[in-house]
């Protein structure tokens, strides 16, 4: 029996591109099954999506990671395949990732962007965010991944259905991205090309305000996988604060017995303690946290292979 192969294609306005993606992948893996999921397009996205051959779906939430987590919750497959429907990803690509998790039997493949071959295609804005965005991750979770804002990814059915899929809008790469480092699934990269989108396609992406959302991502689930370190670290500079402002006040106290400047000294003592409230939350919170890893690791194994 064949695994089951489903290419995921989440869509707004992309009536210029979509039956070019559609109808590359039914090429390049003519068994897949093609979701095209419309999020509140204007033009005649999901016709176009339909008379290509792909099966249409609709989600009316706006943000690419609220359709990725329907996406997720609706199909069944032994194999996804995620991509973007602006024709910029290469469907030739698709077989050699499909090829990879099953030989090696990964949880997710990354095609990772080809520089010398993306000319204008990638902004050098994008570029010089995505390297310093990917850098962060990897210092904070590990380096494993060269391109953590890619939008074509090949994924495992186990690796589907265990994904919380909390993320609202373009940040669902990264948080993708640390799922897999935290659960330290198997993963695997590609790389591949990247072209220009078609005349008559615009980019969703913004490039500030979509990249301090990911940034904010990045640091809100630091602290949600790495409470000890991320408490931690606030214990650090609150403690230096702290010491810093009590050093002259302990110079003065040896010297003359006195303490001299009296809201400094209780500033400095409040400063402490919040130190080590942070502490204490760091500890407590790494112990729950470890307690949800192992409930997510219990789950993800339960989950039949294909």
């Amino acid at each position: 029996m064949s695994d089951r192969i489903a290419i995921l294609v989440p869509c707004r306005n992309e009536e210029a591109t979509v039956a070019e993606v559609v109808e590359g992948f039914h090429a390049a893996i003519p068994d897949c099954q093609v979701y095209v999921y419309d999020n509140n397009s204007t033009d005649q996205t999901s016709k176009i999506a339909a008379e290509a051959g792909a099966i249409v779906r609709c989600e009316i939430m706006p943000g690419k990671g609220n359709v990725v987590r329907r996406m997720f919750s609706d199909v069944n497959a032994d194999i996804y395949i995620m991509v973007d429907g602006d024709a910029t990803y290469d469907p030739k690509k698709a077989p050699e990732m499909v090829d990879l998790i099953k030989r090696d039997n990964l949880d997710m493949v990354v095609a990772t962007r080809l520089e010398e071959e993306q000319g204008d295609a990638y902004r050098r804005g994008h570029r010089a965010g995505n390297k310093t965005l990917t850098g962060f991750v990897g210092w904070l979770f590990g380096h494993r991944f060269t391109d953590i804002l890619s939008g074509y990814r090949a994924f495992s059915r186990r690796f589907v259905k265990s994904f919380p899929a909390l993320a609202s809008g373009f940040e669902i790469e990264t948080e993708l991205t640390i799922h897999a480092l935290e659960m330290k699934m198997p993963v695997g990269e590609v790389e591949a090309p990247y072209q220009a989108r078609p005349e008559g396609s615009t980019s969703k992406l913004n490039t500030w305000r979509d990249g301090m959302r990911i940034m904010a991502t990045i640091i809100f689930l630091f602290k949600e996988v790495r409470p000890f370190k991320f408490f931690g670290a606030i214990f650090v500079i609150l403690a230096a604060v702290s010491l810093l402002l009590a050093y002259p006040l302990l110079v003065t106290f040896f010297e003359t017995g006195l303490v001299p400047r009296l809201p400094t000294a209780i500033l400095t003592t409040g400063i402490m303690v919040l130190a080590f409230i942070s502490m204490v939350c760091g500890i407590i919170l790494d112990s729950v946290c470890r307690g949800r890893r192992e409930t997510k690791r219990m789950y993800y194994l339960a989950l039949p292979e294909p």
